[in-house]
């Protein structure tokens, strides 16, 4: 098995929109529609108030995640994906690590998100890295099927 590899990038990079297209592309089919109407601006990942990060497998782009800023000391997680082809490889639990790692670098006390109730891997992977359900917070608050998570870092 590869090792992965997790780099920094720019949220508007080439290869971070890549990624991001195939997340958008994933959750439109389960959910209709583009996936996620949520508004997301490209610097809202940049250090120090946020960040975005790629995983590689075998020098490929397989997975990503980000967090933005979501009050004083509280981060939000957003735009976690993993290519089909590299799940159940590690590559969800090793982001969602370096995003907590890079959330808590930058002083953020807490990580919350929120995702649908027809992601039963996303929750599950949240559920075993130590989330617990929150009240529901965000674009989709209101939505049926809304589910939130939060932890404390």
């Amino acid at each position: 098995m590869s090792e992965i590899e997790i780099r920094a990038v720019r949220f508007d990079a080439p290869v971070a929109q890549q990624l991001i297209t195939a997340t958008l592309a994933d959750l439109g089919v389960r959910y209709g529609g583009s996936g996620d109407e949520t508004p997301v601006a490209a610097t809202e990942f940049e250090p120090p108030a946020g960040a975005f990060l790629v995983a590689y497998l075998a020098g490929e782009p397989v997975g990503c995640g980000g967090w933005r800023s979501h009050g004083a000391d509280t981060a939000e997680l957003k735009r976690m994906y993993t290519a089909p082809a590299a799940r159940g490889r590690g590559v969800a639990r090793a982001v969602l690590a370096a995003v907590e790692r890079s959330a808590r670098e930058q002083g953020r006390k807490r990580i919350v998100l929120e995702c649908g109730d027809k992601q039963p891997e996303a929750i599950a992977l949240y559920s075993a890295a130590g989330y617990e359900r929150i009240p529901n917070f965000g674009f989709y608050k209101d939505s049926e099927g809304c589910v939130s998570f939060g932890r404390t870092l």
